[in-house]
């Protein structure tokens, strides 16, 4: 499993029921929170997503509607008995105000968190385990911001069980063959790998493209994903207002995707100026065709 689920697409405050930014993503029943916005815990609870399977948080930059839920979150795994280690991914200065909220409030929370600083002007790998890799991707924005591309690690591959008896290929042998490895018979004749295996699915990835003016020297980095998430705060008559507070519009979102060549774009982060958001969806749409709202509750899947 490879889905995405939104919790939160308003920017700066909560408007017309659209929450400010979080999402989650579900790689194998294994949740991956990005961004945690006020009111992220109720939206986990409204659409049932378990907060014990959440084992790492991600967060983008230090404007409120990206963290103000994640102390009130981190409260909540406390009050419900949680024991598992955490991994809170985020600018420095984020470590110093959990702690000060913690230390104030006398809570000693029953499980450990792990605390990784994100260096906002460098990109990096910062988390691979057996589902993805995380890499961070630098955003232009008024303060120190990043984005995050979610890559699935490759599987090896599988061996053809008709060829393991054609060639009595041996248990010791197996698990070289699903690296790579050719296999060499008795008598010396070499079976080259691709004969005897098949290649395992193509990765999948997601963008996730937080608060950032139109930047598209970036689109190379992200060049083919599966989806893209990427902030639209404005329409595209107010590109004076979006480029004097670091936003982007839903036109240049929509072209930034083109120039990407992703496979599906999804806007968010959207301005509470406006109430109805299918003009925004419509205009990104004219750049790039197969372009979504991301909308509290809406469900993406690869």
């Amino acid at each position: 499993m490879f889905e995405l689920t939104i919790l939160g697409s308003s920017s700066a405050t909560p408007a017309y029921n659209r929450n400010p930014s979080s999402q989650v993503l579900n790689f194998n029943e294994h949740y991956y929170l990005i961004d945690c916005g006020e009111a992220t815990q109720n939206q986990l609870n409204r659409y049932k997503i378990k907060t014990v399977r959440i084992d790492y948080i991600f967060i983008s930059h230090l404007h409120g509607d990206h963290y103000l839920g994640l102390v009130g979150l981190l409260s909540s795994m406390h009050l419900k008995g949680r024991i598992e280690p955490i991994t809170i991914f985020g600018p420095p200065p984020l470590l110093e105000i959990i702690e000060i909220q913690l230390k104030y409030s006398e809570t000693q929370l029953r499980y450990p968190f792990i605390f990784v600083p994100i260096n906002a002007e460098k990109e990096e790998i910062i988390l691979v385990n057996d589902d993805v890799s995380v890499q961070t991707i630098i955003m232009n924005h008024r303060i120190a911001c990043t984005g995050f591309l979610f890559t699935e690690i490759k599987k090896k591959r599988k061996l053809r069980p008709e060829k393991i008896l054609e060639y009595n290929i041996p248990v010791v042998e197996m698990n070289g063959i699903k690296g790579g490895k050719d296999f060499t018979m008795e008598n010396g004749t070499i079976i080259l790998n691709e004969e005897i295996t098949i290649d395992s699915p193509v990765p999948r990835s997601y963008a996730y493209f937080s608060d950032t003016i139109f930047t598209p020297e970036n689109a190379i980095k992200i060049k083919g994903v599966d989806i893209l998430y990427h902030e639209a705060t404005f329409m595209h008559d107010l590109l004076d207002r979006a480029k004097e507070t670091f936003h982007t519009t839903a036109l240049q979102a929509g072209q930034f995707a083109e120039l990407a060549g992703v496979k599906m774009l999804l806007v968010g982060h959207f301005s509470a100026r406006y109430k109805e958001l299918e003009p925004l969806l419509q205009e990104c749409r004219s750049a790039f065709e197969n372009s979504f709202l991301a909308s509290e509750g809406t469900k993406f899947s690869v």
